[in-house]
């Protein structure tokens, strides 16, 4: 006789506040004690009687009779204090996956569980760390009863039942035009999965634009094993840009590699030698000091809450994310040590019409110094807030970034001599008369999401949305937060407004959008029109 206490599809729901449903799965159980098996003798009679009498009216005349004494047992093993002893834990079903992985995603409580309710508990916890290796396609941890000859009459046998996922790579490659900006770009990328039987996952990135700027990345995350007390986490980067409508030219790379990582903190370090070159010398005098070789140093902490019910559209639930970054840790840095903080707060609401949702948000950055450096600077470049872009609203969190219908570090900081203009206003570009980078910035955004009414369409996933977004940023004058002129940075915040289609797929979200600028400045680069953006979940 056997009990399955935990399957793939109630991996995403918690056992811990509430007993098993008898509607998640047929179950059996061993007897407990002399009550349960009269209990089950008597409920066998009635069995049996039902059947004479429904025989001729129901083709199933015991599924009542079954489904009430399964609940009424599955409630008592739940609801009182059942004791068991676990003889053994076995793992079943890895092939060119290493048990060691699936061992410590298992963990230590279901073999110490002392009672029913306790193992109920344990596997659904074990059964969400392993569903999170992302190497199985079905988990189904099953309580059986132990083979004769083991000593005591409660004592079980927990069975791990994976199913290892087919497919270990995937890839995409895209080539995305912007008719308004002018600009295109080739990107692509490619993962492997439990390449070496580690549920690792191996990773490589690249970005090659017509505006002469190549980014290239790979890396490898290891989850936790054996003696080792957190997941390995490494990056290897290489960024070569020049900077949008200016002179400037910047080589860096970088390695991250992650000190410590679980379900919600992240703890990682970063170390990368950068290239800054002005060929025609017109850069203001805080980028000068920056200017040749730099090495940065930095470590970052990052909490992360994500309740929402799906990533790519979500309806419901919430979510939010912290960050704290330290750098200038490096010897001799030409730049000051500094504290960069972000804050960012998400929420989904349902409308209960055409699976309708709401979701707003609101980011937030600063990036305060810790001692003013000789040179005036606060950070890197790389390190301050540059704002613009045609990521997704919805799917990236990390801070204020992203401002549909500005283009990518579109939005400038120096607004003495601008005046406000709309969208259909021709903006100028001249990079003197304004910086792209901000030591504080704040985003927010409401998106509202609703299905289609077309049938093929629906089935698909494909959906509308309506959107309007906001954003500012500013460069800090004073170290005193007490004199910035709060008042002026409100004043002065862009706006934008659109609608479009959403197509979700398994790798990424693709949207075709329509915008239009409600608010921009001068020396802001911003544009009316059709644009289409793919983001990664």
């Amino acid at each position: 006789m056997s009990l399955q206490i935990c399957k793939d599809s109630d991996l995403e729901q918690s056992s811990a506040s509430s007993p098993i449903s008898p509607s998640d799965d047929p179950m059996a159980t061993a007897s407990v004690d002399q009550e349960d098996d009269d209990f089950q003798e008597d409920d066998d009679d009635d069995d049996l009687d039902d059947e004479d009498d429904d025989q001729e009216s129901s083709p199933s005349p015991s599924d009542g009779a079954d489904e009430a004494r399964l609940e009424s047992v599955l409630r008592r093993l739940t609801a009182e204090e059942v004791r068991i002893r676990v003889h053994d834990v076995e793992i079943r079903g890895c092939c060119r996956t290493r048990r060691a992985a699936v061992e410590v995603a298992v963990g230590s409580d279901l073999a110490r569980a002392a009672t029913v309710r306790d193992l109920v508990r344990a596997a659904a916890a074990a059964g969400d760390r392993i569903r999170r290796l992302g190497a199985f396609d079905t988990v189904s941890i099953t309580l059986d009863a132990a083979p004769p000859g083991i000593p005591g009459s409660a004592a079980v046998i927990v069975l791990v039942d994976v199913a290892e996922a087919r497919g270990r790579a995937a890839g995409e490659l895209g080539i995305f035009a912007n008719a308004g900006t002018r600009s295109c770009s080739v990107e692509g990328s490619v993962k492997l999965k439990n390449l070496f039987g580690y549920c690792e996952t191996w990773d490589a990135s690249g970005d090659l634009g017509l505006d002469q700027t190549v980014e290239l990345s790979t890396g490898v995350a290891i989850p936790r094993i054996g003696a080792i007390p957190t997941p390995l986490v490494a990056r290897i980067s290489f960024l070569s840009e020049d900077w949008l409508k200016s002179s400037l030219k910047e080589h860096m790379m970088g390695v991250s590699v992650g000190l410590l990582s679980t379900m919600n903190h992240n703890l990682a370090y970063n170390l990368s030698w950068r290239t800054i070159t002005d060929r025609a010398l017109m850069s203001s005098n805080s980028i000068r000091g920056q200017l040749g070789h730099s090495l940065l140093s930095s470590i970052k902490y990052a909490y992360k809450v994500d309740q929402r019910d799906s990533r790519i559209r979500p309806t419901q639930g919430y979510a939010y994310l912290f960050s704290s970054q330290v750098g200038g840790l490096a010897p001799e840095s030409k730049d000051a040590r500094y504290v960069r903080q972000e804050l960012d707060l998400r929420v989904a609401l349902p409308l209960g019409v055409l699976n309708g949702a709401l979701n707003a948000g609101v980011a937030a950055g600063i990036i305060h110094p810790l001692a003013r450096g000789s040179t005036g600077s606060i950070s890197p470049l790389s390190e301050q807030f540059y704002l613009g872009g045609n990521r997704s609203l919805m799917c990236r969190m990390g801070g204020p970034s992203s401002l549909l219908g500005f283009k990518k570090r579109g939005l400038r900081t120096d607004l003495r001599s601008s005046t406000p203009e709309n969208s259909e206003s021709v903006a100028s570009t001249s990079p003197e008369l304004g910086t792209q980078e901000g030591d504080i910035a704040v985003t927010a955004f409401a998106d509202l999401s609703f299905d289609i009414p077309l049938k093929p369409l629906r089935e698909l996933g494909i959906h509308g949305h309506a959107f309007v977004s906001a954003g500012n940023l500013a460069k800090l004058a004073e170290p005193d937060l007490r004199k910035f002129p709060l008042a002026d940075f409100l004043q002065t915040f862009r706006s934008s407004a659109g609608f479009g289609v959403v197509v979700p797929t398994r790798l990424f979200r693709i949207e075709v959008n329509y915008c239009h600028i409600l608010k921009q400045f001068d020396h802001d680069i911003g544009k009316a029109g059709i644009q289409f953006n793919f983001s990664s979940p």
